[in-house]
């Protein structure tokens, strides 16, 4: 990663929290802690950050009140290569006519570049992904009411009246903070509200997370492995994991990272 991208995702990140960690923007960034440190260093010469012991603060801290789910802009970069392979592998189990749910997140938006010419029914929760869809695709789209989340590109309501009563899916794809044992994890009470009530719209659950999702983990729980048909991750995912998904009767979807200019199939399904 270069470094004016990782110095966007280090000035993004000290906006989503009072104060960001080195170890958590190396692992934002898949940069080593030396790198970050120099980093941290430039950017607080330049007074566009203040450098803590350990890690960094912003100038002008975050307003409180925000979603505790990390900001698209800081998301969207990481693991580029390994998202877009999972979303390429996601729109192949859609066929042409299905009516699908697609919850916000910076891996589920990746599934709008192979959804250009297809003519899908699609609800979704994600400003920029219906945005996309609208601009550059031939699906229908639809959004429920509520609050628009700009950091997140969220669409999320509190009230059970809304659009998404309406709307039935054959599937619903959606992104997580961390899987185990336990279930599937989110970071935010707002957010699971609104991805549980699109969950109940749907027959089917995919769950799309690249393999370092299933070494993190979270307060809160969104619902437990079984109500999960499929998890598409990428082929990095470990043995330990890999059982655990199949040992509960998931099916497992597994893809080689993908080059923005690569197009042969790259899919394989355990």
């Amino acid at each position: 990663m270069h470094e004016r991208e990782r110095h966007r995702i280090i000035l993004s990140a000290i906006q989503e929290k009072p104060v960001v960690t080195v170890q958590d923007i190396a692992e934002l960034t898949e940069a080593s802690e030396a790198t970050i440190r120099r980093d941290i260093a430039s950017l607080h010469v330049q007074g566009k950050l203040r450098r803590v012991r350990g890690g960094a603060e912003a100038v002008h801290p975050p307003q409180l009140g925000n979603l505790a789910a990390r900001p698209f802009r800081v998301s969207e970069s990481v693991n580029i290569d390994k998202k877009r392979a999972i979303a390429r592998a996601a729109v192949e189990l859609c066929e042409e006519g299905d009516s699908v749910i697609i919850n916000g997140g910076t891996t589920t938006f990746q599934m709008v570049h192979f959804m250009s010419a297809r003519r899908l029914q699609v609800m979704t929760n994600s400003f920029a992904i219906a945005e996309h869809l609208v601009k550059h695709s031939k699906c229908n789209v639809s959004v429920p009411g509520g609050a628009i989340y700009r950091d997140q590109s969220l669409i999320l309501s509190p009230f059970e009246n809304d659009a998404i009563r309406n709307f039935y899916a054959r599937r619903i794809f959606i992104g997580a903070q961390g899987i185990n044992a336990l279930g599937v994890m989110e970071s935010d009470a707002l957010v699971i509200q609104s991805e549980q009530k699109l969950v109940r719209q749907a027959e089917e659950l995919i769950v799309m997370v690249d393999s370092s999702k299933f070494a993190k983990r979270s307060s809160l729980i969104l619902c437990p492995l079984d109500k999960v048909s499929t998890i598409i991750t990428d082929d990095k995912i470990s043995d330990e994991a890999a059982n655990m998904v199949t040992d509960a009767g998931i099916k497992l979807i597994t893809v080689k990272p993908l080059a923005s200019s690569e197009k042969e199939d790259t899919t394989s399904v355990a």
